[in-house]
């Protein structure tokens, strides 16, 4: 009795912890939202997302665009921003990302190509806000990223736009005079754009520094370059100085005064988020307990299991056409967990280690919470992992390469009760087959390199989830199913669609 309260003590302990959390960041993150009318249209085929104050007057619009591989929700602490400061904000999903059913095509390494069509887009959703009522006729652009480029070169050719804000830029679009009313706004660890934005502000003042205003707004020939301190490229998204300027440099341009609060959400998306994490521990001793430990992984067994499949699939996938999928570099993944996984699986096989019994429940317990909890958190609050119907598809293909890959992790790592050391190699030698199998085609497989970054988050945040349910239930296949059918999922809403021509 004693060991089974010593057994429970904690776990209780951690789910009342992890409530109060989840309770405190979602009560933080809709009162960002009170007294904003957030609503949902589509220009074309663009989904498109407004946010206005329930009393506000007529005001200017500000078109929201996000950057590579990102969503409406990557943005919305912005489009929170400028709603709560009287703004129009219109936030809405380039082609091939987020819930935009539309792929992405053209040539993506050409101006002339992918470009002018998300320019185009752009001026679709213009022409959208502009036609909302209360809208008082003025624009402005702002974009992160990708879209930093594709909002200058917009305003450059858009005589509409009144202001441009980009954040994170890389742009070779920027003259001395346009566009009109530049703020250029970069992340303290962005070394390389922080250096540029100079720059570009010193095109127009070659004696400018950071966070002075060049330049005279009335005129359309403002410009600034502020630096968001302690921040890098995707956490200046939530960086207060960033919203601030770009609120600030807005009322400049429009002769407003309105300045209310910027919304603090992405300290509280994290709370939110680290609260679901903590949480699934507890309820992960909910799951049936197992009676039987997995195989014992020995050593020499466990490194021809993870150096093997790191080592051949590469190689063995360059004598292989991946091109299925309309989406990029995704159905080479996929392809690359299924022969990593098979490989790996063989080779433990051959080494005597099963998998013992099958654990579907557990697993697909372990799947829907990672999906349908943690996952409609992200997609509410921070990004897109709700998939346009067209994605259904593509996840089911990743599936079947990423279940039988993170069941091969899982049998190599023992359901997460090997050495920490040996959990870190199997999957770093996965990653480095990644970059391997990009150094043998860098033109096609470049972008995989954009979404190592996710698979590495995914690794820290649901690897310990799987780790958990994997020591409960001691089967490999619980933690093999349920991460598989996560990765899947995760690539597949993560991933921009693309079609050549």
């Amino acid at each position: 009795m004693g060991q089974r309260l010593r057994e429970i003590g904690p776990r209780v302990l951690a789910a009342i912890a992890a409530v109060m959390c989840i309770s405190i960041a979602i009560w933080n993150l809709e009162s960002a939202r009170s007294g904003l009318s957030i609503t949902q249209l589509s220009a074309g085929s663009t989904p498109v997302t407004v946010y206005r104050r329930d009393a506000g007057g007529s005001a200017p619009a500000v078109i929201i665009a996000h950057g590579f591989a990102g969503s409406r929700q990557f943005m919305e602490s912005y489009a929170l921003t400028l709603a709560r400061a009287g703004y129009v904000a219109v936030s809405f999903d380039f082609e091939g990302h987020g819930r935009n059913p539309t792929p992405m095509s053209g040539d993506i390494t050409s101006i002339d190509g992918t470009t002018q069509l998300l320019m185009a887009e752009i001026g679709r959703v213009t022409d959208a806000a502009l036609a909302l009522p209360g809208v008082d006729g003025r624009v402005a652009l702002l974009g992160h990223s990708m879209a930093s480029d594709i909002i200058v070169r917009r305003a450059l050719t858009d005589p509409r736009i009144a202001a441009t804000v980009a954040i994170s830029m890389f742009s070779e679009a920027v003259t001395a005079t346009q566009p009109r009313n530049l703020l250029i706004i970069t992340g303290e660890w962005e070394t390389f754009l922080r250096t540029d934005a100079l720059r570009n502000v010193r095109l127009a003042e070659p004696s400018a520094d950071a966070g002075q205003t060049v330049g005279d707004p009335s005129k359309n020939t403002g410009r600034r370059a502020v630096v968001a301190p302690g921040v890098e490229h995707i956490s200046v998204l939530y960086s207060a100085t960033a919203l601030r300027e770009t609120r600030d440099w807005l009322n400049l341009v429009f002769d407003r005064e309105d300045t209310q609060p910027v919304p603090a959400t992405g300290g509280m998306i994290v709370l939110l988020l680290v609260g679901i994490v903590v949480l699934a521990w507890p309820l992960a001793g909910l799951l049936a307990r197992g009676d039987t430990a997995p195989s014992r992984v020995p050593l020499r067994t466990f490194w021809l299991a993870v150096l093997v499949p790191a080592v051949l699939t590469p190689i063995l996938l360059t004598l292989v056409d991946t091109r299925f999928l309309p989406v990029l570099v995704a159905d080479y993944l996929a392809v690359h967990l299924f022969v990593f996984g098979l490989l790996g699986l063989g080779i433990l096989w051959r080494g005597k280690v099963r998998l013992g019994h099958i654990a579907w429940l557990s697993g697909l317990a372990l799947a829907a919470y990672g999906i349908l909890v943690f996952g409609g958190a992200l997609n509410r609050y921070a990004a897109s992992f709700v998939p346009d119907l067209t994605r259904l598809p593509i996840i089911l293909a990743i599936a079947m390469g990423a279940v039988p890959y993170m069941l091969a992790d899982s049998l190599a790592t023992e359901a997460g009760r090997a050495a920490l050391w040996r959990v870190l190699t199997a999957r770093a030698a996965f990653l480095a087959s990644l970059g391997v199998a990009v150094a043998f085609d860098v033109e096609r497989l470049f972008f995989l390199l954009l979404i190592i970054p996710v698979i590495v988050v995914f690794f820290i945040i649901f690897g310990l989830m799987g780790g958990w349910v994997g020591r409960r239930t001691l089967s490999p296949s619980a933690p093999g199913i349920g991460l598989g059918l996560i990765l899947a999922w995760a690539l597949g809403v993560s991933f921009p669609m693309f079609v050549s021509g």
